[in-house]
């Protein structure tokens, strides 16, 4: 809310009051006239505070100087409404004293009257302007925050994309010295997985589908440098295949399976890969072997993983359970992914 909205609505709050008051209490229009002055200061001070006081003293935290500046102005503004002659009765003798115990008890000064009245609108614009502001700056907070998680969320699908790219450049490298004609297949693979990387993975969520038609012609590129079989088996049961996910989330476990367990120089390799999916959540599993004799890791190795990871805190913060486990032989991976509710 604007300060200008913010100030009109304290003086059509005010007018209902003093209305109110008028329609309780006396339809006289001396009651009106007698009283303006009283709400014109409150509109005055109000002013002050909105435009002057609270914007300059009390939201930089210079709090002393707010309460001085602003007891200071409330006083100022009762003393005038009390000494000035706005109204007639302003210009009429006092009236006389009675004498102790005799007749109705005298009534408060006016200055005193002016000053609660003043300062029960101030303060109550105070709180106001206290709590409006508090909630802005929560939304500037949050709106931050979300900023803050959008770029790190682009920054680590970044640093994943190049590294899909280098590992399926190297091995299409490979596959033209062995087999030119399915070269050409490849590259036109790679082009359907490229088109999915750079436009649609720029969403929140992506289609199940399209997550699992990624990582089918991942393993088809992979398969293709080679004319001997790999032992891969892939079970994808979704119920439903238009559920979101968020994309790039599976594909760096495939690539660390691949990478790792050298299903291509080891006899008894194997890569096993699941996805199964319902109305409540995603499981996922890749398990494969380990190769007995070292991997030979490239400059980027270890980028998508570590990335993933990341992008589950952010994404699935208290959705998301990922359980890497590690032996001799195998190395699998289980993450769950809840749909509603929490683990």
């Amino acid at each position: 809310m604007k300060q200008t909205n913010r100030f009109l609505f304290h003086v059509f709050l005010w007018m209902a009051v003093w209305l109110m008051a008028w329609l309780l209490f006396s339809e006289d229009i001396r009651f009106l006239r007698n009283n303006l002055p009283s709400f014109v200061m409150q509109i005055l001070v109000i002013a002050v505070l909105i435009y002057v006081t609270a914007p300059r003293l009390l939201f930089k935290k210079r709090y002393l100087v707010f309460g001085v500046v602003s007891f200071l102005l409330v006083v100022a503004c009762s003393f005038l409404i009390s000494e000035v002659p706005f109204s007639p009765e302003n210009g009429m003798p006092p009236p006389q004293r009675r004498m102790p115990g005799v007749g109705p008890p005298l009534a408060p000064p006016k200055i005193l009257i002016q000053f609660l009245v003043l300062s029960i609108a101030y303060v109550l614009a105070t709180f106001v302007e206290t709590f409006l502001f508090a909630q802005k700056k929560e939304e500037e907070t949050i709106r931050n925050r979300n900023e803050n998680l959008q770029m790190e969320l682009k920054f680590l699908k970044s640093q994943i994309n190049p590294h899909f790219l280098f590992n399926a450049l190297n091995n299409i490298y490979a596959l033209s010295v062995i087999d030119s004609n399915r070269t050409q297949e490849s590259i036109g693979t790679l082009s359907d997985m490229l088109r999915y990387v750079l436009y649609e993975c720029e969403q929140p969520v992506v289609p199940i589908k399209k997550e699992i038609a990624y990582i089918r012609n991942y393993l088809d590129l992979f398969q293709l440098k080679s004319s001997k079989p790999f032992t891969i088996k892939t079970d994808f049961q979704v119920a439903d295949l238009s559920v979101g996910i968020a994309p790039m989330l599976f594909i760096p476990f495939v690539e660390n399976a691949l990478k790792h367990g050298n299903i291509d120089h080891v006899a008894d390799g194997y890569l096993e890969i699941k996805v199964h999916s319902d109305t409540e959540g995603i499981d996922f599993f890749v398990g494969n072997s380990v190769s007995e004799r070292p991997v030979q890791k490239d400059a980027v190795g270890g980028i998508g993983l570590e990335n993933v990871k990341k992008r589950l805190e952010i994404l699935y913060p208290k959705n998301h359970r990922l359980n890497i486990e590690k032996t001799p032989k195998s190395y699998t991976v289980n993450l769950s992914i809840r749909l509603n509710g929490t683990h």
